[in-house]
């Protein structure tokens, strides 16, 4: 499964060094469904690609949810979107991507927010490249 590390770049901060990609549809499917919250820890994350919603229909924690463009950018947030529930369908959207509940606050990210998504390979393998030090 490829990782990836996400920076926020408006605000200066990493949102999360370990994403995982979800991009088949099986992936995207299943999402974070057979995941403790234990497992999901802080750090962590999914990015479902492509998608304009997400549901927690059969999780037991809440998740933070981020909403991004074609281009990365943040066009919607949602703080701790509860279990059984339906986040909100947003045509604009090109992807999400899961996160721990509190990860938004943490990171300060917010709409408008321009993110930078890099492979953990990519970013281990060039010094100075954003992330380096959260992985």
């Amino acid at each position: 499964m490829r990782t990836y590390c996400v920076f926020n770049r408006s605000k200066d901060t990493v949102v999360a060094a370990e994403v995982e990609l979800a991009e088949t549809a099986w992936r995207r499917l299943k999402g974070l469904l057979g995941r403790s919250e234990k497992e999901f820890a802080p750090g962590k994350g999914l990015w479902i690609y492509p998608s304009q919603g997400v549901h927690t229909f059969g999780m037991s924690y809440p998740i933070d949810v981020i909403y991004l463009d074609s281009a990365e950018r943040v066009i919607r947030v949602c703080h701790r979107l509860a279990p059984s529930r339906i986040g909100p369908l947003k045509l604009r959207a090109r992807s999400v991507i899961e996160l721990p509940a509190g990860t938004l606050a943490q990171s300060r990210t917010s709409a408008g927010d321009a993110l930078e998504i890099r492979r953990v390979e990519t970013v281990e393998a060039e010094p100075g490249v954003m992330c380096a030090a959260a992985g």
